[in-house]
């Protein structure tokens, strides 16, 4: 069960108050909790029953004790082994009611309805300790993941029917588990984005995970159309159309998290390729306090998102996370007294109280075009996703100049480059010198496994490639990760943020009036005390965070 979804009942029904809620929520996310042992090591429950018990009274449902309980073999079969592990779903009893199930996460109700789909029968959910759940599914149906194999040897070979429509196949129940399958697997594994791509003599399945793509088990070729059209169907995208390149949005429920995917369909020599871009909700944390600064930096920040006006410009290539920080900052300005706009292209997290503005280049709804029309707006505030031109850069800084604040991003190596950029757009130096606040330039760097770290000790060409010698180190410590089950043998889980903050004090104004060349304000800025993103990298290997090639590939 998510944890989001558990502090809400006990919110909600009054058991918690919003304070602890936030508390009890970040401790079971940040530290990978059980939310349950969270709330009993918060004293909010004395035993696990009173906790389940609860959940049964706000669902309505009958609260069983399945300590001893040994259901006859007829009613076990009535689930296949594959779905009962895939939906975390065991049967209790079948009645004229229907078929009475516990679940290990009761809050999701897409789980009775995909079930009760499956299995054509009506479901009756029941509650039982979680614990419990999951002792009997793995005694009586083993603890093995469903595989493609099973779901497909259940639910009857789907996609060979030639008779059969695009729209039927891809509806049809083996397909539609199938790709419920592939999401679940992604996103479990925290994947980023899910590649379907068809070949010639076979349909591969790939996912992002931390920046890097693995394979998953490829389905048989001759199903490649009717996934990809169940695929588009769940996008609401024209599945008679495989000529053109399509854009789309799926918004479900996968294991009992809110998932916004972004779709994208491109045709291909042998077929259409299909990309999903996973926008997880409840994995994002979209706080500033959670990005991993230096105590210097976040409070640079949190003052300079709070000037009435002003640039500030969040810069690094592609995947750098420039989008998550700028979303904290402005959750973080998000009050009532204060009317905040983005332009984005495309918007990827809906921000209560936050007006955003999809960009649509093709019917002329431009990045320029709507920061024109912002102005009209009234806000205190302004996002604009990214300043790719002339004409976008001048109304951004004619925007801050009568007393807005400007968030914006920029594709450029270093915080220094982000002005030379500005300039070499055609923007006027002493205009850049006046508005701009500070430049933040960010990278993303994998962090070593928890579950297998250890300590090593780093080669002499190692260490010559970040110009340190045995005297830097002194008595720091390196670590790298072995590889284990947690990691998928990859030796990494997770990412964290590595940052250099251009300030733009007197002293940098005066260089970018004068026309300075990048590599001359990195100097000064040097020297007035920025720490580069290098120096940050080496921060974060000397805490055991992250590895000296993570730092050597991204700085």
């Amino acid at each position: 069960m998510t944890p989001q979804n558990v502090v809400e009942m006990l919110e909600n029904r009054g058991v918690i108050d919003k304070g602890l809620a936030y508390d009890i929520e970040q401790d079971a996310v940040q530290n990978g909790k059980d939310i349950v042992q969270v709330l009993l090591a918060y004293g909010i429950y004395t035993n696990e029953d009173e906790f389940w018990a609860q959940v049964a009274d706000e669902l309505g449902a009958d609260h069983f004790d399945l300590d001893n309980f040994e259901p006859p073999p007829s009613v076990v079969a009535l689930i296949p082994a594959g779905m009962a592990r895939l939906y975390g779903a065991f049967p209790i009893t079948l009645d004229g009611q229907g078929l009475h199930v516990a679940f290990t996460d009761p809050l999701n109700p897409q789980l009775v309805e995909d079930l009760r789909f499956g299995l054509e029968k009506t479901i009756v959910p029941v509650v039982a300790r979680r614990s419990q759940v999951l002792s009997l599914i793995e005694k009586h149906y083993g603890s093995g993941a469903p595989s493609i194999d099973e779901i497909f040897g259940q639910l009857g070979k789907g996609g060979k029917d030639g008779g059969s429509s695009p729209e039927a196949e891809a509806n049809s129940a083996p397909i539609v588990k199938f790709v419920d399958l592939v999401m679940q697997q992604a996103i479990k594994e925290r994947a980023s984005d899910i590649h379907f791509e068809p070949f010639e003599r076979e349909f591969k399945i790939r996912y992002r995970v931390d920046g890097a793509l693995y394979e998953m088990a490829p389905p048989p070729i001759h199903l490649a159309t009717s996934i990809i059209s169940r695929v588009k169907v769940m996008a609401n995208m024209n599945i008679a159309e495989r000529r053109i390149p399509q854009d789309g949005r799926i918004m479900t429920t996968v294991g009992g998290k809110p998932v916004d995917m972004r779709v994208n369909s491109l045709p291909t020599q042998h077929g259409e390729s299909v990309v999903l871009r996973v926008l997880d909700r409840s994995s994002v944390n979209l706080d500033l306090e959670v990005l991993g600064m230096q105590p210097f930096l976040f409070d640079y920040i949190v003052e300079t998102i709070n000037k009435p006006n002003g640039i500030f410009i969040v810069t690094g290539p592609t995947g750098a996370g420039k989008t998550t920080t700028l979303y904290a900052c402005l959750r973080r300005i998000n009050t009532i007294d204060c009317k905040l706009i983005t332009a984005e292209d495309p918007v990827e997290y809906e921000l209560d109280g936050v007006m955003q503005v999809p960009i649509n280049d093709a019917v002329g709804l431009t990045f320029a075009k709507a920061l024109r029309s912002f102005l009209r707006q009234d806000p205190d505030r302004i996002m604009v996703g990214e300043m790719r031109d002339l004409e976008t850069a001048q109304i951004a800084i004619q925007a801050s100049l009568t007393g807005h604040l400007v968030l914006s991003t920029l594709h450029t190596n270093d915080s220094a480059g982000a002005v030379t950029r500005l300039v070499d757009m055609g923007v006027e130096p002493f205009l850049v010198s006046a508005t701009l606040e500070g430049v933040l330039a960010q990278r993303l760097l994998r962090t070593i496994c928890k579950s297998c770290r250890s300590p090593y000790e780093p080669s002499l060409h190692i260490l010559n490639q970040l110009n340190l010698s045995p005297d830097d180190i002194g008595g720091k410590h390196f670590y790298t990760g072995s590889g284990c089950s947690t990691c998928g043998n990859s030796g990494y889980k997770g990412r964290k943020g590595i940052y250099e903050l251009l300030d733009v004090t007197d002293p940098i104004r005066e260089l970018i009036t004068g026309r300075a060349p990048s590599l001359v304000l990195r100097q000064k800025a040097i020297e007035l005390g920025m720490v580069t993103l290098r120096e940050d990298g080496l921060r974060s290997i000397y805490s055991g965070e992250t590895t000296i090639e993570e730092v050597l590939k991204y700085t």
